[in-house]
């Protein structure tokens, strides 16, 4: 595997995020640059590994995979794995912010406490709230899909290899097979589905069929 290639040097995106934090939020609890730096290379290591996965066009350079701090979907992939990593680190204060910051520059609710895979990819995802599902391999989201709980508080359960394509909703206990696409402005509450199934259209009138296409082959490699 080719290492992961950079449009910014390391030290420059810490004094970079830094001081983003430090402007949107300008409170009395100052970020520093050492807390950044206490989190930047795992969350690296776990965005290397993300996307060492993905062959969408604008995350290769030269044959290697590739950040790019100035690509929105690369920037606020990079702040989810950057906010979770301070939650494991146990300092949340520090998650917040950041994950605040994602949500501003980005409109995506991706909280620190959610687990996404190794392998995931966000697609211009503005107005995306990811709730406390459980996600697998292969997860690609668009734009306005929502993942939520039902009344109970349950939420989705995923299988490897999921496209949620743009203003779509999984709702409550839903256990969703392998292989599977939901249809845009469709959605989903409290519902099963096989594997390699496509879903379109709305709870409880929607229409789940045969998945007889390959089109996560357009987003990873597999």
């Amino acid at each position: 595997m080719k290492k992961l290639s950079l449009s910014i040097r390391v030290p420059t995106l810490v004094t970079y995020v830094t001081k983003q934090l430090n402007t949107f939020f300008p409170d009395d609890n100052i970020i520093t640059e050492d807390s950044i730096n206490t989190i930047i290379f795992e969350a690296f290591n776990r965005l290397e590994q993300c996307f060492q996965s993905i062959n969408l066009p604008y995350y290769r350079k030269d044959d290697s995979p590739y950040f790019n701090h100035l690509h929105g979907d690369h920037y606020s992939s990079f702040l989810y794995l950057l906010s979770r990593q301070a939650y494991l680190n146990g300092i949340e204060s520090v998650a917040a912010k950041i994950f605040l910051l994602n949500k501003a520059l980005f409109g995506i609710d991706a909280f620190y406490t959610i687990q996404l895979p190794e392998s995931f990819v966000f697609v211009h995802p503005i107005g995306t709230i990811l709730g406390r599902a459980t996600y697998s391999n292969f997860f690609v989201v668009y734009q306005g899909v929502t993942i939520g709980a039902n009344a109970d508080g349950v939420y989705p359960a995923f299988s490897e290899r999921t496209i949620l394509f743009s203003n779509s909703s999984i709702i409550g206990d839903s256990k969703i097979g392998s292989n599977f696409i939901i249809g845009a402005k469709s959605s989903l509450i409290n519902s099963f589905v096989p594997d390699n199934k496509v879903v379109v259209g709305n709870y409880p009138n929607h229409n789940i069929l045969t998945n007889t296409s390959n089109q996560i082959s357009n987003y990873f490699y597999l």
